[in-house]
C-alpha cells in the first residue's frame, strides 16, 4: 500500500479562525451562578411555579406540590434566591417566595424560557 504524503497547511497557534473575544468576567459569572440554579429539574418546576402565580407562592405550597421534605424545599428556594431569580419574605411562621423584581438580565432571559 503506498501512502501519498499530504501536505498540512501551516496552522497559527490557537485557532484557525478568529472568535469572540472573552466575555468580562463578571458577565461569565453571573450567566453560570442563573444556570447552576436551574439546573435541576425541581427549581425549573418551581420557577415555572412562580411565573405563572398571581401571588407569592408559600414554602408549604411546593412542598405539598412535591412531595418533598421543607429542608429539602428550603434548600433549592436558597440557591434560586442566590442566583437572584426569586424573593422572598416571611409572615408569620412562612416564608413566601415569588419572582425577582427586578431580575437581573442573565435571569430574566433564561426564565424567558422557561413556559
Amino acid at each position: 500500500m503506498v501512502q501519498l504524503a499530504v501536505p498540512v497547511p501551516a496552522r497559527t497557534r490557537g485557532c484557525s479562525s478568529p472568535v469572540a473575544a472573552p466575555l468580562a468576567s463578571s458577565r461569565a459569572d453571573g450567566l453560570a451562578a442563573v444556570y447552576k440554579a436551574l439546573a435541576d429539574p425541581t427549581r425549573v418546576q418551581m420557577v415555572h411555579m412562580l411565573k405563572a402565580a398571581s401571588d407569592p407562592v408559600c414554602v408549604c405550597d411546593f412542598t405539598a406540590a412535591f412531595a418533598l421534605s421543607q429542608p429539602t424545599v428550603s434548600h433549592h428556594l436558597g440557591k434560586l434566591r442566590g442566583a437572584g431569580l426569586i424573593s422572598s419574605f416571611r409572615k408569620g411562621i412562612w416564608t413566601f417566595h415569588s419572582l425577582a423584581n427586578p431580575l437581573p438580565e442573565p435571569a430574566r432571559a433564561a426564565i424567558d424560557l422557561i413556559p
